[in-house]
């Protein structure tokens, strides 16, 4: 896969990582509101991202990459997010592909079956993503949303590799990534069979221009047809059937990566508040002050909170703890992230419901937050299940 421009020289440490995407917040900043008004994908973001090396933030230093753990990208996402809430979902996006491979334990995937030849092609893809490769996830459907076990999109064997025939919906930054992830069921199988693809952008890929979205515009979530073969190293895991495995084991880079994001939005909803209270002189008023410092305490303990979930997984991925944490994170930060946003936008006053307001577009942008996946009420049953003793992985309906 193409690396479309080099990457800094600079020290691949975790801090300068932070340090390169603390420096890029004022650039995304000052971009966002156009691409947020006309729903463009931020490409001079990504081109800026490319130039710091920070796609390859997930990749081990041994590939080129920063070698990063969860807790460090969750604190970039959630710079990268202060700056421009898209640019950081997209981001996530691509983090979530690369972290996964990165990070899932070379033993645990021998011991699933995986054949050696995974390691080569797994590496290749970490390789490309610290040259600049940009990785996009096509998993949600329109129907189902991200439900694993209700996947149509289907593969089938051939003398090649693979043919994969379905579509797909909210495929961030669909068009400008140079693979999808997509997951693809195996009709034939009797039970659900749900298998990872990194299928390369190219023929037999069609994007359909559908996103025109209350929030996070900016994010190019289109619909995306596949009507594509590829050769066996796109099958991730080098094993059939790893998808719902995986989710149930290690759902930390399908919930929990989100929450960064919306923390990142929340705080920076706080800061434009402060500003546009300040300016307009209402922070004398005791109850603008006290939505501000409620604001600000429930930011603050959802950073926390993030940052707890983070810690656990870097220090015992899998366990049963460690994803009550997961799912805890992703409900306060979505819940907080809409919840602050909605009181500051009452506190600033009409005038910061205009468009082209910060804060307008800081609302709309951390309202999604408790819509995502897992959406906040999904993450809020589990949590349930699991405080009454029972497996949350085992609901009636299906988690995945």
């Amino acid at each position: 896969m193409p690396a479309t421009e080099s990457f800094t020289d600079a020290p691949h440490t975790v801090g300068s990582a932070l340090d390169l995407a603390a420096a890029l917040e004022p650039r995304l900043t000052e971009r966002a509101a156009d691409h947020d008004r006309a729903g463009t994908f931020p490409a001079e973001d990504f081109a800026d991202l490319r130039r710091a090396g920070l796609l390859g933030l997930m990749a081990p230093a041994r590939l080129g990459g920063f070698g990063a753990s969860f807790a460090e990208y969750a604190a970039v996402a959630a710079a990268l997010a202060r700056g421009a809430g898209s640019t950081a979902l997209i981001f996530n996006m691509h983090a979530s592909v690369t972290g996964a491979l990165a990070q899932t334990p070379d033993d645990l995937v021998r011991q699933w079956g995986a054949p050696e030849s995974f390691f080569a092609a797994r590496d290749a893809a970490l390789t490309a993503a610290a040259q600049g490769a940009l990785y996009g996830v096509a998993m949600s459907e329109r129907g189902t949303g991200s439900r694993l076990s209700r996947t149509a999109t289907a593969y089938r064997r051939t003398a090649r590799g693979f043919h994969i025939g379905g579509s797909k919906a909210f495929v961030s930054g669909a068009g400008h990534v140079d693979a999808y992830l997509v997951t693809a069921r195996d009709p034939e199988a009797e039970e659900p069979r749900v298998s990872y693809f990194l299928v390369p952008a190219g023929e037999g890929i069609r994007v359909e221009q559908t996103w025109d979205s209350l929030g996070m515009r900016a994010t190019g979530s289109q619909d995306v047809h596949f009507d594509v073969e590829v050769g066996p190293e796109a099958l991730l895991g080098g094993m059939e059937g790893l998808t719902l495995l995986l989710a149930q084991v290690m759902p930390q880079w399908l919930v929990a990566s989100y929450a960064a994001v919306y923390v990142g939005v929340a705080r920076s909803a706080v800061e434009a508040a402060a500003g546009q209270v300040d300016e307009r002189g209402l922070g004398r008023l005791p109850a603008v002050r006290a939505r501000l410092g409620r604001a600000d305490a429930a930011v603050a303990a959802a950073e926390l909170a993030v940052a707890e979930a983070a810690a656990r997984i870097d220090e015992a991925p899998g366990d049963p703890d460690t994803n009550r944490w997961v799912w805890r994170a992703k409900l306060i930060a979505g819940d907080t992230a809409s919840q602050v946003a909605s009181s500051l936008l009452e506190a600033a006053g009409a005038s910061a419901t205009r468009r082209g307001n910060p804060l307008e577009r800081l609302y709309r942008d951390a309202r999604c937050g408790a819509l995502q996946p897992a959406t906040s009420d999904v993450c809020a049953d589990w949590l349930g299940m699991a405080a009454l003793g029972e497996d949350p992985d085992e609901a009636e309906a299906g988690r995945w």
